[in-house]
């Protein structure tokens, strides 16, 4: 998913299905005192992905990339189009993403 920290600045979150974003952990590891999920129109603008199908693999910008610490091992990742997924090993996805790693969820 893509979250905005200001005017055109946006960063992917990668977070596991079973967790919700911590919106004060992840305003508190990013800095700020306010972040926001985009409009779908802004989210496609961003980052050239219908909502439910962003990904950072093709993006039409290179926005950032954080994961949350409790992915690990084996995760499944969109990949641009519905129903459509890539199965990565987490360490080689965060690599291959220059992905920076913290706690940014909590237990639904």
């Amino acid at each position: 998913m893509v979250v905005r920290r200001a005017a055109n600045d946006y960063l992917f979150l990668l977070v596991p299905g079973d967790r919700n974003i911590s919106w004060p952990k992840l305003r508190n590891h990013l800095s700020v005192n306010r972040v926001s999920m985009p409009d779908a129109d802004e989210a496609r603008a961003a980052t050239g992905y219908e909502r439910g199908t962003i990904t950072p693999f093709g993006s039409t910008m290179s926005w950032p990339v954080l994961a949350d610490q409790s992915l690990t091992d084996v995760v499944s990742i969109g990949a641009g189009a519905p129903g459509l997924s890539l199965t990565v090993d987490a360490g080689d996805l965060f690599e291959i993403l220059e992905a920076t790693v913290a706690d940014i969820t909590e237990p639904v």
